[in-house]
């Protein structure tokens, strides 16, 4: 899929990659959601189905948050609150146990929330907003937006479509 470039194309990105992410997850059996099935976001881990949407969540929400602080005129948090760019793993670690105890379906629908309240973000911004400058970085806002919701769901669906192929 193309990188996006222009706030249409984020939206449709980003719909098109949970879409499919979705049903992909729809196949996967209720019965196998917690076993440790996949390689984990650590070297040398593994981590089950129900962990990857944790972790997709995990991001979703640090979106939200990250404009939530820009809004409020709070310090930048980045990556997340007492977590730094080369310890993502130990992230993504926090994310699987911030949801070891919630339901598949619970899961699933906190996932989608997350992806609706960005969407409904993006509609806030202008193609300029989020297009037409250095938000982060070297990155614009749209494009921080696009790695932290379609690029891991395109890299979701090919780890549990891998997975899937097994079954």
């Amino acid at each position: 899929m193309a990188v996006p470039s222009s706030k249409d194309e984020l939206i449709a990105t980003i719909e098109k990659s949970f879409t499919q992410l979705s049903a992909d997850l729809d196949r996967v059996p209720l019965a196998r959601v917690r076993e440790p099935v996949l390689e984990g976001h650590v070297n040398g881990t593994t981590m089950s189905p129900a962990d990857l949407v944790a972790y997709l969540i995990g991001w979703n929400q640090q979106v939200l948050i990250w404009h939530r602080r820009r809004a409020e005129g709070l310090p930048d948090e980045f990556p997340a609150h007492g977590a730094r760019w080369n310890e993502l793993g130990l992230l993504a670690q926090r994310y699987y146990a911030e949801h070891q105890s919630e339901s598949w379906d619970d899961l699933r629908t906190q996932l989608t929330d997350a992806k609706n309240q960005i969407i409904a973000l993006i509609h806030r911004y202008s193609n300029d907003d989020l297009y037409g400058e250095q938000w982060y970085g070297r990155w614009t806002m749209g494009r921080m937006i696009s790695l932290n919701t379609s690029s891991p769901y395109t890299n979701a669906r090919g780890r549990i479509r891998a997975w899937l192929c097994t079954l």
